[in-house]
């Protein structure tokens, strides 16, 4: 039997099926009564011979020379690099390869520790061999994450994306928000202390401070609600009607210091609290746009008579000047006399001497009747 290895192949020689040498490029005759046989191999592909064991092959300390092994654990895998790129990942077993024609590299990676280490090239992660052995997390920049191993807190993690391998350990990364937040209170019924029921709509701002202390607390934001509602009961039943209406900034104060003193126990810095709308009653409704009206019609009342006494007062001043002063009550009655003339859409003259003068005398006599009239009083 005559046979020809390439510079690209390698041969396995069995001989009664059990393995005898690997055969090197060349040219080899065996004799055909015998029970040969050859398994040709291609250089270029992993060392792998069908329904036989790896370790058959191994006790050739020549054929070691011409391959690389690696022994993978149980509790690892192995990146395999040909030619400094990433060609596969393997898991528990054997594995060979000819070291003829390429370069291999292998990354060992324990995976009973998550952490995937430093070293490793972010750019690994791209590949879709590696996909079913990792798990990605990623971290806003107004996030902070929480790293468990099994349930078990390792520490906080900044904004950016980790990647941990898929091993024993169950990986869990618990998000929480840093930005500034806003909790509502909407139509809150409250029984004021001269019991009429209102209706609140309240709001406050907050941010977490210590992440920690709100994961180990469930429905953060719900004890926060009734933390509130608590609050703003106590005070608000404290108060009448009459006192709340005039205390509506001051309710947000009080209750922003409350929510202080016990924004500590829930890892959270409260911001700002305060009153949105008040919400009363129809019939309450009613009776107060009564009484804003009867005020505002007094108020309106007072000035009128205020306006009354200033006018009055005013006239009773010109009439004493007037009175002692002869040339002022002249002016005053010319001043009138052009407001008569404005009046008038045309004038007739009868009898001598012009308008001026005609108009003069007719003051003249009405002042002479009304002088008259004052000396028979």
């Amino acid at each position: 039997m005559f046979v020809k290895v390439k510079n690209d192949e390698r041969g396995l020689l069995f001989k009664d099926g059990n393995y005898i040498k690997h055969l090197k490029p060349g040219k080899y005759f065996f004799p055909p009564f015998l029970s040969y046989k050859i398994i040709m191999m291609d250089i270029g592909k992993p060392f792998s011979v069908p329904d036989k064991d790896i370790d058959i092959f191994l006790h050739d300390e020549v054929l070691l020379k011409a391959l690389s092994v690696i022994d993978v654990g149980d509790h690892e895998i192995v990146i395999h690099y040909e030619n400094e790129k990433l060609e596969d990942v393997y898991t528990s077993g054997k594995y060979a390869f000819w070291n003829v024609l390429k370069k291999h590299r292998y990354k060992r990676i324990d995976i009973r520790n998550p952490q995937v280490a430093e070293d490793i090239d972010p750019s690994t992660f791209r590949d879709e061999k590696i996909f079913p052995f990792f798990t990605q997390f990623e971290v806003a920049d107004y996030e902070i994450g929480i790293l468990y191993y099994n349930n078990v807190m390792q520490g906080t993690l900044k904004s950016g994306k980790y990647y941990f391998w898929n091993g024993p350990a169950t990986v869990e990364v618990k998000k929480v928000d840093l930005r500034q937040q806003q909790l509502d209170m909407a139509g809150q019924e409250i029984l004021t202390e001269d019991k009429i029921t209102l209706r609140l709509n309240f709001v406050c701002h907050y941010k977490i401070v210590d992440p920690q202390k709100v994961l180990k607390i469930k429905s953060p934001e719900q004890q926060i609600y009734i933390l509130l509602q608590l609050i703003l009961r106590e005070y608000v039943g404290s108060l009448t009607l009459d006192a709340l209406l005039n205390k509506k900034q001051e309710i947000g104060d009080y209750i922003l210091s409350q929510l202080k003193a016990k924004g500590k126990d829930f890892g959270i810095e409260f911001l700002f609290a305060g009153v949105k709308d008040i919400i009363l009653p129809g019939d309450i409704k009613e009776i107060l746009n009564t009484v804003l009206i009867a005020e505002k019609k007094a108020q309106a009342n007072v000035i009128t008579r205020r306006e009354e006494t200033a006018s009055t007062r005013s006239l009773l001043n010109t009439a004493k000047l007037m009175n002692d002063n002869p040339t002022l009550y002249r002016l005053k009655e010319l001043e009138f006399l052009e407001k008569i003339c404005e009046k008038i859409g045309s004038i007739s003259l009868t009898g001598g001497g012009n308008l001026l003068e005609q108009l003069n005398s007719l003051l003249a006599k009405d002042n002479t009747k009304a002088d008259a009239v004052k000396n028979n009083l």
